[in-house]
């Protein structure tokens, strides 16, 4: 599942780009959604896509999306008015039964490589969801001077990689909770405190609270069973939404800042 509609009108990447939706900026000569498409193709552990959005009036501005969703290649279905209930709206139109990797259209990055080992480690966590996150001195290392959402805990820095698996009935109940989450994302002491309580927000602010305790009081509140899979490519760390942003990874898709890329 790919959400690939803008988050808040007049997107940055898309007025620096031209085109009506961030998800079809070109990165590197191309949109960023078939980047993303390409890695979900190409590691070989997908069996089908479903993207939320682009809005449908946008489609024919990217003749090579329009032409996989014709071909049945890929699923298209209307974006709602966030994130969450996007997502909420796609996993009501695929089989209870199977497993979700949900990505965003914005990963212009993303790889084979990184699908594989993601979905991989997510299998063996004895989970009933995972989330994929990098160490932010990791990123740091491989991009100096970059800016990037930091979750600072007692274990490290770590940055989101737009990566999660639902990979059961119950896992998919994390998208309710991520529906309370969503707006709190960049304020992460507030988000503690308005679902966990106070405990949880001095733990936080003392530096005390590790990435394994917390998703543990995620798991204690929803009943789901959420664990980290920690992901080796510092390049999964970064998404395109600011124009430094697209500068970076045009940057390392150019081949001017090498990392693995497979």
């Amino acid at each position: 599942m790919v959400l690939a509609a803008d988050r808040t009108a007049n997107d940055p990447i898309a007025s620096k780009t031209g085109v009506a939706c961030k998800a079809i900026a070109p990165v590197a000569g191309t949109p960023m959604i078939i980047r993303v498409l390409n890695a979900l193709e190409a590691s070989g552990m997908v069996q089908a896509i479903v993207i939320c959005g682009p809005p449908k009036h946008v489609l024919s501005d990217c003749p090579e999306l329009e032409k996989r969703i014709e071909s049945g290649r890929v699923t298209w279905i209307p974006n709602l008015d966030s994130p969450s209930r996007s997502a909420d709206s796609a996993l009501a139109r695929i089989d209870p039964a199977a497993p979700i990797l949900l990505t965003t259209a914005d990963h212009a990055l993303l790889t084979p490589s990184i699908v594989q080992h993601f979905l991989s480690q997510s299998r063996m966590a004895g989970a009933d969801a995972t989330v994929g996150v990098v160490k932010h001195e990791d990123v740091m290392a491989a991009f100096p001077g970059t800016k990037r959402t930091v979750i600072r805990l007692r274990d490290g820095g770590f940055c989101g990689c737009n990566l999660y698996a639902f990979l059961n009935h119950r896992g998919r109940g994390l998208v309710s909770f991520w529906q309370r989450a969503e707006d709190l994302r960049k304020r992460p002491w507030l988000l503690i405190g308005q679902v966990f309580g106070p405990l949880l927000v001095l733990f936080y602010i003392l530096g005390l609270l590790s990435i394994d305790r917390g998703l543990s009081a995620v798991s204690a509140k929803t009943g789901i069973k959420v664990r980290p899979v920690f992901l080796p490519y510092p390049q999964a760390g970064v998404d395109v939404d600011k124009v430094e942003d697209l500068r970076l990874a045009e940057s390392v898709l150019n081949g001017v800042i090498p990392v693995t890329r497979e």
